[in-house]
């Protein structure tokens, strides 16, 4: 997902934070509760310069000593009342904020399940784990804390200059004086943190991913001896990061220089002024002591304006990524669309559309540019019920895409697809997926025992008996080898595993469940050729009690299937059984032979009058009989 900065046309950094208000409603009062104890807390400070007023003014000036231990027992008192009010403060938010990032972090992963495969396909993974963590931990601290102390030092500060105000008000006015210049700063501070803030976390999540795919990727980095270019990468990126994090801290520190001096100098300028008129007798010591307190008091709320306004800033941005995700259109749901009714079914006879059938699909990529064309235009495909079927074509022909058609991985752009007469999108996605297993080409496994990645397949009722099936017939027995047998944990990715195993246990996740519909994308291709004839042989038995769609490069795969159809240009451009596409198809011929005919593609010499390579159906049948 690329660098994305903050625009005139987003929105304001109030309207964005509004967005996080369904997930702090449930917990509002006790927030709410938290910043009138902040409040008072803060009062309690306020009222410490007016205890000091009357301790001057009074016992010390009548050199009262049990006045001057009563007023050094109410300082004492406010000061303990203030602190435990501020702890009460941090006790009240400390559960319920970290309930609401838990929640937020709970609807961003369960949201990334149900976003479809092209969203997938273009963000970056390390933008989404930022948006997971660091900027779900921005957003806590926000809630935490500048949501609450902007209202209280607000109120502070509104509260000590009506105090300073009614003590003396020339003096308050003295005060008052950089309080223009102090708010442009921070309307000019906020438009451009806000376009800093947001290029630092889109960095970090640039960074992020960079990292997580050199880890997954350290075999290829150690391989090919890229450590170094890899690192060098790394730095450049971190080197961005760190001058737009400087970035950040100069525009931090200017808003700090004016907040932090301008103040300073006016309480400064007070001190003098003050001094002045008690020489005169206009003014009492105990009143310019309150005054200046007062005016203490307040440079904590009025110095941690930046603090508060960067992380607010900070936390509009990564409610923004937040909500950037969020609003990603989810998975549609079921589609009723207008089909005929199937046929009746007398007589036991099964409808013509029994079985997985496509009806005139065509498929066009989302992101794809205007005017391209489809990557599969027109395919009228069936595959009766019980029957298994190879798909055959080029590199690069659309076989994965049509298989990633049937479990509505993607969507079509027009037509449809049927399951035994029923079209999949009037079916929910769970009823869809419970009747179709799917195993990929790129076999992925995750950080859970060897038995957990198989009964993945299923719907939490299959036991041990069908998870032993499922091994012996994908050849897995290694997993019961494996130092606590199926228990064993595979690491991440499965990495820990050979490329065989870890496709001989997605084979395995395909078939525990038994399902009525079986989509295998070249399941095969890492096995060896003793493996590979055992795994077809259970297989078979498999496939004698499902329909089956197989992507298949090599005629052993093939022969797995009742048909074949060859998918070219984007279309089925033939269908038969293996021998007659060899004996009629030259394409088919060609890709079946494995021979390099360079550019010229089928049509070359060595084929008889049929265009069929001889050699090649030598070769199959050969095949065919060992396997018999």
């Amino acid at each position: 997902m690329p660098t994305t900065p903050a625009t005139a046309d987003d929105p304001s950094t109030v309207r964005t934070l509004l967005r996080l208000w369904p997930y702090v409603r449930p917990v509002r009062a006790r927030l709410l509760v938290a910043a009138v104890v902040a409040v008072l807390a803060s009062c309690m400070g306020l009222v410490i310069p007016l205890v000091l007023k009357w301790l001057v003014d009074g016992p010390v000036a009548e050199r009262d000593p049990q006045g001057v231990w009563l007023g050094a027992l109410y300082l004492l008192l406010l000061g303990l009342a203030e602190a435990g009010l501020f702890g009460l403060r941090r006790w009240l938010v400390a559960r319920p904020l970290a309930g609401v990032e838990a929640e937020m972090r709970a609807d961003l992963y369960r949201h990334l399940q149900r976003v479809p495969i092209a969203f997938h396909d273009r963000w970056a993974s390390g933008q989404l784990l930022s948006r997971g963590t660091t900027d779900l931990m921005l957003l806590r601290m926000f809630l935490a804390f500048p949501l609450t102390f902007l209202l209280v030092n607000g109120v502070t500060i509104v509260i000590g200059v009506v105090i300073m105000l009614l003590q003396d008000w020339v003096l308050g006015l003295v005060i008052l004086g950089p309080a223009i210049p102090v708010v442009i700063t921070c309307v000019v501070f906020e438009r451009r943190y806000a376009e800093v803030a947001r290029r630092a976390q889109d960095q970090v999540g640039d960074l992020t991913t960079v990292v997580e795919e050199s880890v997954l990727g350290i075999r290829i980095i150690k391989g090919f001896g890229r450590h170094r270019s890899q690192a060098r990468a790394f730095r450049e990126l971190a080197r961005t990061l760190r001058g737009t994090e400087l970035h950040k801290a100069r525009l931090l520190a200017t808003i700090w220089a004016v907040i932090i001096t301008l103040p300073e100098l006016a309480i400064g300028a007070a001190l003098v002024l003050g001094t002045v008129r008690v020489a005169d007798g206009a003014l009492s010591a105990g009143t310019l002591v309150a005054f200046l307190s007062t005016a203490l008091a307040l440079r904590w709320p009025v110095d941690s304006i930046g603090f508060l306004l960067a992380m607010t800033q900070e936390a509009a941005t990564a409610t923004q990524r937040y909500f950037e995700v969020m609003d990603a259109e989810r998975e549609s749901g079921a589609v009723h669309t207008a089909s005929a009714p199937a046929p009746a079914r007398g007589n036991g006879a099964r409808p013509a559309d029994d079985g997985l059938r496509f009806h005139a699909v065509r498929f066009r990529y989302p992101d794809a540019p205007e005017g391209s064309p489809p990557v599969l235009d027109h395919i009228d495909l069936h595959i009766r019920h019980g029957e298994s079927m190879a798909l055959v074509g080029a590199t690069g022909t659309g076989k994965t895409t049509l298989t990633a058609l049937v479990p509505r991985l993607h969507e079509v752009t027009s037509g449809r697809i049927t399951l035994d007469g029923e079209d999949i999108t009037a079916m929910s996605r769970e009823e869809l997926r419970s009747r179709v297993a799917v195993a990929f080409e790129e076999p992925t496994l995750f950080s859970a025992s060897v038995g957990e990645n198989v009964l993945m397949g299923t719907d939490g009722a299959a036991g041990r008996a069908e998870l032993d099936r499922a091994l012996a017939v994908a050849q897995a027995g290694f997993a019961h080898e494996l130092p606590e047998g199926t228990g064993t944990q595979v690491g991440e990715q499965g990495l820990s595993l050979s490329g065989g195993q870890r496709q001989r246990l997605a084979l395995a996740r395909a078939v525990v469940g038994r399902p009525r519909f079986l989509v295998l994308d070249d399941p095969l291709s890492a096995l060896d050729v003793h493996t590979e004839a055992a795994v077809e042989t259970a297989l078979r038995q498999v496939l004698a009690e499902t329909t089956a769609l197989i992507v298949a490069h090599r005629p052993s795969t093939v022969l797995l299937a009742d048909r074949v159809a060859l998918l070219s240009g984007g279309r089925i451009t033939a269908v038969g059984t293996h021998h007659e596409l060899l004996r009629t198809n030259a394409e088919y011929a060609w890709l079946m032979s494995g021979a390099d005919h360079g550019a010229d593609g089928p049509a070359t010499a060595g084929t008889d009058a049929t265009g069929t390579d001889a050699t090649t159906a030598d070769t199959t049948d050969a095949i065919e009989e060992a396997r018999r």
